[in-house]
């Protein structure tokens, strides 16, 4: 199995099952090959779960281009995402909240992920801001809040499981959002 093959079982496997505390050895028996050609591949278990991470975290970038593509109101382009994003945090948000202070502490396999949880989040954040109204020169603090408020709720909803309440505070995130700048 090629290295993208292998990935794509493993996102698979964690969508179904969850991260928990598996092993490299069941993990490789869950997707049908061998521990020793995800270590060929991703170096270790952090190693193949840092790269799981970034290919949720692509995946849902992909999402908002998409979502922002449509020609819906901005309010409903921003719900739909929030949607979608929720739900993909309910399986992954705790190996996502756990490899990022992985990052946070610099450990040596989440290097390539350190570089995808803000950075690259920013732009597309940023020509959505620049679109609800908020003023170029400052749609850039704008996004960073925006990021920063958004994982705060989905880590809210992974510990309390109240996806009302997240939703209507991400609502709520978007209204002042949309709100007519001043």
């Amino acid at each position: 199995m090629s290295r993208e093959s292998l990935l794509g079982e493993a996102v698979g496997h964690f969508a179904a099952n969850g991260v928990g505390d598996a092993s490299l050895r069941s993990i490789a028996s869950s997707i049908g090959t061998s521990h020793r050609m995800l270590i060929y591949h991703f170096g270790s278990r952090e190693g193949l779960l840092a790269e799981v991470v970034r290919t949720v975290e692509q995946q849902q970038r992909d999402l908002l281009a998409d979502v922002l593509a449509t020609d819906l109101p901005i309010a409903e382009q921003s719900e739909r995402f929030w949607r979608r994003v929720s739900e993909s945090a309910l399986v992954y948000g705790p190996l996502f909240f756990e490899l990022s202070a992985h990052a946070m502490q610099d450990l040596p396999y989440t290097e390539p992920l350190k570089a995808d949880l803000i950075n690259v989040w920013l732009p597309p954040l940023i020509d959505l801001c620049i679109r609800a109204g908020i003023p170029a020169d400052a749609a850039p603090a704008y996004a960073r809040l925006g990021l920063a408020a958004s994982r705060g709720l989905l880590f809210d909803l992974l510990l309390t499981g109240d996806q009302a309440g997240a939703d209507e505070a991400s609502a709520l995130l978007t209204r002042l959002f949309t709100l007519p700048a001043r």
